[in-house]
């Protein structure tokens, strides 16, 4: 049975299993790699108002290192931690310039709610996303993935905590000079697999109706004429892409004095599109000082400052996708047309080329234009106690973003003269942090105490508006004022106006102990009061525990000499999230526009009931993990399982009709997830003055299901949310062939002429039959099927091979199992509608002559648009393993570059997204097997959720050719 579009070779994950993985647990005996003395494990992470031996940790948090995020060069640090942490899933929603990226830790919990991270950065929850920092200034990133770790930022840690450390100066350290930068340019990794010229001709001459009554034959549903010609080969897509370039450049000083240290930085980064027009441009200014005054008191800035400007979001490969080829852009002169006229004249399309984009000039403008500033001041005193220490944060961002757009007169339409439009948006945050702490650390013998206590209160404030107009009189007025524009023609619509509002205070208590390096136990309350929620409803109080046996120290094992780490953890706690949208406890209203006489007015109706019960989403989480490190540390790793539950979910209630409302958000739904995780690194060969190789592999799993919906019910359609499958769920009919001719029973289960029926999508059957065999009704409705999309497991791997001077690194990543969408072969694009009407997606259709072909016949059994049960062709395999980057480096002589009084200078190329190895779909068309659109984007047609990540007509994957420098001294 075909459900998905399989490839029948392997060969690249045999190599992966057979050469990738064993060699993570290489022991070489030989004199001359073998570390000569144990090392041990002494390195610190970062757990939260807090730093903890990672030997003593006891929760689930994994690290990863600055210096390896830097290996991918890249806008977004995102798209470097990508298979870098077992348990952290990071797809893309969009592949535009500068787009941010879906982070999920330990899969999604909330139907309703957000279910991205917290990112504190440098010990203070942060208002923007990761894409706001530049890789260059980060220290390491922590990751608390359970409630034991992430208990103590409460309600706001509820989908794990990313915790951003940032580089700062050293106490007497000498000022140091840092430039790194990099330049490139990126290519076309595949275009889209669109259809050329004779492919489509083919194919159009072949989508005839089904003949009827006495005709034996019949004309194809659509001509060419037109703008068309049988002669006419046009590339849409190379007449729309170009290589762009990418460039980034950081400087940076650092140093320190006896009772100080100081860090200033400036980056700069700019991402043109192979698309026309579009770019992003990213300034960033940091600043980080900690100051010792006296004995007692220490003092500290850090400052994030960045403006982005970014343009022509609004533009995408979509249109040309459906171009015809067999229309030429050109006029008989060589001039561009500006509209063509297709299918027997019943198309006429405004015509997207680079050329003529660039041409327009004033005509057409969209850009995004955004400051961020995000600060944060501490001050610190040891008191009289010896051990106790009282710290008071005091976190302040602000950001704002002016958006823009201006398409003039027959600016992308068919009519030359359409009014010209306008639109202008703008948008404020405001957000404040004060947090009181209160920490006890003291080592007393073989016992090591660790207490922190916290109160704390943030508030939030969004303000955003956005008003449009028409007729503008002059294309150089653009956007910029809009009141120039006829009165009736300028718009203020009531939706596009949001104000909101929000606080939280918080308590917070913390208590870690270590007894003889052997024993350690971590608990955790904290308290958080949400303005969200209902009154009675605001506080809740949520407990977190876990410990920590470290068997390796025991005397039993001071003679396995081949292991050096042995641990084991167990941790339970519970966490919430405030997922309520602001006010939601006071209902929903709308406006409406009617007429009261003779006079228009404006009306306010509701539409969701108030609930005054509204509450938190709780989640309950058991976490079990293993730690090891074996021969003198020369392979780590961790093995971990977790489950969580979360429960009293918000979701819609449908009312009766009789309420006279449609709706009511309640917490009435649950879900779960649980998963084994697994890490590995090893050091296969470690010779500092020859060869050395490091290897790291991570693969980690992720159940995920719905437990319960609102009122008792199975399944909410309409979301695609059923109980007992993941989130995600697609529901459809499952494809298994095409109907071919004697196939039995198609007049009942299919019903239709056999012309119009045969070569058509045959869907599974799932009714009943008859006594005689035959089925008792035709496929409807009730033969849709519920797929989960989840992969079995996913992952990434890096090596790093250095000799002497030279260093070669790779990344990659890999996936097992799941459910690719693609959008493009569906129904929702109108790109595989298989009619000749505009260009199709190149594939194996059904003739009399290849009846064994994947894809229908064109031109038969339609609905609508699309041939019936299309949507099923959208499913593929999801497998994947590929690599992310391949990096070459060379490091300068160090004696070298002491004589020029240079500390250090390394020079590297990369190439990122550099090969597919595996992939189902990769193979079938030749594209980037990873999703590039949010579910509802994209499309010609609505399909999916938001949430279900897919392919789509969004800027197409590139590889990228980059040349860097690291210059330090």
């Amino acid at each position: 049975m075909n459900l998905f579009y399989l490839s029948k070779s392997n060969k690249a994950a045999l190599f992966f299993a057979m050469t990738l993985l064993p060699s993570s647990l290489v022991y070489s005996q030989t004199v001359k790699d073998t570390v000569p003395t144990e090392k041990k494990i002494e390195e610190v992470v970062v757990i939260g108002y807090g730093t903890q031996r990672k030997e003593s940790v006891t929760g689930s948090v994994v690290q990863v290192k600055g210096d390896a995020l830097r290996e991918v060069p890249s806008a977004n640090i995102t798209q470097a931690l990508q298979g870098r942490a077992a348990g952290v899933e990071i797809l893309q929603s969009s592949t535009k310039p500068g787009a941010t990226m879906q982070i999920r830790i330990r899969g999604t919990r909330s139907l309703t709610g957000n279910n991205d991270p917290l990112i504190v950065l440098d010990g203070i929850p942060f208002a923007g996303s990761l894409g706001d920092i530049s890789s260059s200034d980060i220290k390491s990133l922590d990751i608390l993935k359970d409630a034991s770790a992430t208990a103590i930022y409460g309600s706001r840690g509820a989908n794990g905590v990313i915790l951003v450390t940032t580089n700062r100066g050293n106490k007497g350290q000498k000022a140091r000079f840092t430039y790194n930068s990099f330049n490139g340019v990126q290519t076309l990794f595949s275009k889209y697999p669109m259809m050329d010229g004779p492919a489509f001709a083919k194919l159009r001459n072949y989508a005839t109706p089904a003949p009827t009554g006495t005709q034996t034959s019949t004309s194809p549903l659509y001509s060419t004429s037109g703008d068309e010609n049988l002669n006419t080969n046009t590339d849409w897509q190379s007449l729309y892409y170009k290589p762009a370039m990418i460039t980034s450049h950081d400087i940076g000083v650092s140093g320190g004095t006896e009772g100080g240290n100081f860090n200033v930085g400036l980056s700069y980064f700019k991402q043109d599109a192979l698309v026309p027009l579009q770019n992003y441009e990213r300034f960033a200014l940091r600043m980080a000082v900690d100051q010792q005054l006296g004995k007692r008191f220490r003092v500290g800035f850090t400052s994030n400052s960045n403006y982005v400007e970014s343009e022509a979001n609004g533009i995408n490969p979509g249109a040309i996708l459906g171009y015809s080829p067999l229309a030429s852009p050109y006029n008989a002169d060589g001039s561009l047309k500006t509209v063509m006229s297709t299918a027997g004249n019943i198309d006429q399309t405004w015509i997207y080329t680079r050329q003529r984009l660039e041409s327009l000039g004033e005509k057409y403008v969209d850009e995004t234009k955004a400051f961020s500033s995000y600060n944060n001041m501490y001050g610190e005193i040891s008191l009289p106690l010896n051990g106790l220490k009282y710290r008071l944060n005091v976190g302040l961002d602000y950001r704002t973003s002016n958006s823009g757009n201006y398409t003039g007169v027959g600016v992308f339409n068919t009519n030359a003269t359409a009014p010209s439009s306008a639109g202008r948006g703008n948008n404020q945050t405001y957000h404040w942090v004060l947090e009181n702490l209160l920490t006890y650390d003291r080592t007393f013998g073989k016992h090591k105490i660790n207490a922190v206590a916290l109160y704390s209160a943030e508030g939030n404030r969004y303000v955003s508006t956005y008003l449009s107009a028409r007729n503008v009189p002059a294309d150089f007025f653009q956007y910029y004022n809009l009141g120039q524009s006829p009165q009736a023609d300028i718009q203020v619509r009531p939706e596009d106006q949001t104000y909101y509002q929000n606080g939280l205070i918080s308590a917070m208590g913390r208590a870690m102990y270590t007894y003889d390096n052997k024993y350690m136990l971590t608990a955790t309350l904290r308290a958080d009061g949400s303005s969200r929620l209902a009154q009675g409803n605001k506080w809740h109080t949520y407990p977190a525990i876990s410990a920590g046996w470290t068997i390796s120290n025991e005397s039993f094992m001071e003679n396995v000499k081949a292991i050096n780490l042995l641990k084991l953890r167990a941790g339970w706690g519970q966490t919430s999230n405030q997922a309520v949208p602001e006010y939601s406890t006071l209902g929903r209203m709308a406006v409406t526009p009617y007429n009261f006489g003779n006079s228009n007015t404006t009306g306010v109706y509701v539409t969701e009931a108030p609930n005054p019960n509204l509450g938190w989403e709780y989640s309950k989480t058991q976490n079990y993990g293993l730690d090891f490190g074996l021969f003198n540390n020369r392979i780590s790793g961790s093995v971990e399982y977790y489950k969580t539950h979360t429960y009293d979910l918000l979701t819609s209630k449908v009312l009766p009709t009789t309420s006279g409302l449609a709706r009511i958000l309640e917490n009435v739904a649950e879900t779960e997830n649980k998963g084994v995780e697994v890490a590995l690194n090893g050091s296969v060969f470690s010779n500092p003055d020859g060869f050395s190789w490091d290897v790291g592999v991570n693969f980690y799993t992720n159940r995920n299901k719905i437990l319960a919906l609102a009122s008792g019910t199975q399944k909410d359609e309409g979301n695609l949310w059923f109980v007992g499958h993941n989130i995600n769920a697609i529901y459809d009919y499952q494809y298994v062939g095409l109907w071919q001719a004697g196939d039995p029973y198609q007049n009942i289960l299919e019903p239709g002429t056999p012309a119009d029926v045969i070569g058509s999508i045959k869907v599974l059957y799932t009714g009943g039959y008859n006594a005689d065999g035959t089925p008792t009704r035709a496929i409807g409705p009730a033969d849709r099927q519920i797929f989960d999309t989840a992969p079995d497991f996913q992952g990434g791997f890096n090596m790093r091979f250095a000799y002497k001077n030279f260093d070669l690194s790779t990344v990659g990543a890999f996936q097992k199992g799941g459910i690719l969408i693609s959008t493009l072969y569906g129904s929702a694009s109108y790109l595989n509608r298989m009619t000749g009407r505009g260009n199709n997606v190149d594939v194996d259709y059904w003739t009399e002559d290849n009846t064994g072909a994947y894809f229908p016949r064109p031109g038969r059994h339609l609905s609508g648009d699309n041939p019936r049960y299309s949507s099923t062709l959208a499913m593929f395999d999801a497998s994947y393993l590929k690599l992310r980057t391949i990096t070459l480096g060379y490091n300068f002589d160090k004696d070298l570059m002491e004589s020029l009084s240079i500390t250090s200078l390394r020079l590297y190329c990369t190439v990122t997204n550099p090969v597919v190895l595996f992939s189902p779909y990769h193979k079938f068309s030749g594209m980037d097997p990873e999703p590039n659109s949010l579910g509802n984007q994209n499309q010609a047609v609505n399909g999916y959720q938001q949430r279900q990540l897919v392919i789509g007509t969004n800027n197409p994957s590139t590889r990228n050719y980059l040349i860097g420098v690291n210059l330090t001294f």
